[in-house]
């Protein structure tokens, strides 16, 4: 990835911080996605618009401390309304400026690379102080006590299905609060797992229960699954198979890519189910995968998860952590190629 990077706010264009910096200094509801077909258009925009919105009304109405830096803002939000097409607009016309601004003085700095764009919409809470009028319009109500932030870097996209490319996970931590909205306050939460991380891990897992893989950090986890014992792999036919991933209601995040794998799965014929794996069937797991919307979907090599209690690691020194492992195929398998075929179409 370039160190091209860029802040937009406000009609203003600024050198950026890394990414992770940026949604560590402000509260919020955010989405990433990544530019398509040479900075021409955003990979599944109207999807992460639709996710945005939701985790925008999701903190609104369980969780305003994690859409605004102050809780004393909370009694203002009960039962206000968001709807979409006010989130879409604000943000669309934000960043229809921000990308001429950066796309047109920047050309030279960008030039063939994609863009990686986070856009993080935060609550100002004196604008929300500055409505006295309780008979206002609601709706322009809540738009105009929303800023947006566009974080905008250079991005080099990695090509699906590459054998070297596979994922290492490991299990180090529970799932998150209010899992269902996407919020900037998680970058900052996640932080102390950080010392649980095995070397060359690509990814860090979660569950409540230490058996029932929920996600991953920054990615949705999928399995597939082993549905009838086979003397011959993948000789029989796709209904010996599902692929298996942890359902919302369990406390995951709606990715938006997660929700692209499910339609290939339906539109292919691929069995799925919305089922935690449990990691006492991982015997029966063939393959596994994680997706999110810059790595779109990467196979996994190995998985980790500690001997013990997820409280016992907690307790354990790192150098005398201890390791039950899952080991896979070198290379994608033969289900997971099928979906990365399938997405690569819209790539």
């Amino acid at each position: 990835m370039s160190n091209c990077r860029f802040l937009y706010h406000n009609g203003v264009v600024l050198e950026a911080p890394p990414v992770t910096t940026f949604l560590e200094s402000l509260t919020g509801a955010y989405t990433t996605t990544r530019t398509i077909n040479s900075v021409t258009s955003f990979l599944f925009w109207e999807r992460h618009m639709k996710r945005l919105s939701s985790s925008i009304r999701i903190l609104l109405d369980s969780k305003p401390e994690l859409l605004f830096s102050s809780e004393s803002s909370s009694p203002f939000l009960m039962n206000q309304s968001v709807p979409e097409s006010s989130i879409y607009d604000l943000v669309n016309g934000c960043m229809n400026k921000a990308m001429k601004s950066v796309v047109v003085k920047e050309r030279e700095r960008i030039f063939g690379e994609e863009l990686a764009v986070t856009v993080l919409v935060t609550g100002n809470v004196e604008k929300l102080d500055s409505f006295g009028d309780e008979n206002c319009d609601q709706e322009r109500k809540v738009v105009d006590f929303l800023d947006v932030w566009l974080h905008i870097g250079g991005y080099s996209p990695c090509p699906l299905g590459v054998r070297e490319n596979a994922a290492s996970l490991a299990l180090v931590g529970r799932g998150r609060d209010v899992a269902a909205a996407k919020y900037s306050d998680w970058v900052r939460l996640r932080k102390p797992l950080e010392k649980f991380r095995p070397p060359s891990t690509t990814e860090l897992l979660l569950s409540n229960d230490g058996d029932h893989l929920l996600e991953g950090c920054i990615t949705n986890f999928f399995v597939v699954y082993r549905r009838k014992s086979s003397d011959n792999l993948y000789g029989g036919s796709l209904s010996e198979f599902e692929v298996q991933t942890a359902p919302i209601t369990d406390g995951v995040l709606p990715g938006v890519i997660r929700d692209v794998v499910i339609d290939v799965c339906l539109s292919k014929g691929i069995p799925y189910r919305e089922r935690a794996p449990s990691w006492s069937e991982h015997e029966l797991w063939e393959e596994a995968f994680i997706t999110s919307s810059l790595r779109i979907l990467q196979h996994v090599g190995t998985i980790k998860v500690p001997v013990g209690s997820l409280e016992a690691l907690a307790c354990t020194k790192p150098e005398e952590f201890q390791w039950k492992e899952k080991k896979f195929e070198e290379g994608p398998g033969m289900i997971t190629e099928l979906i990365q075929v399938k997405l690569e179409i819209t790539l």
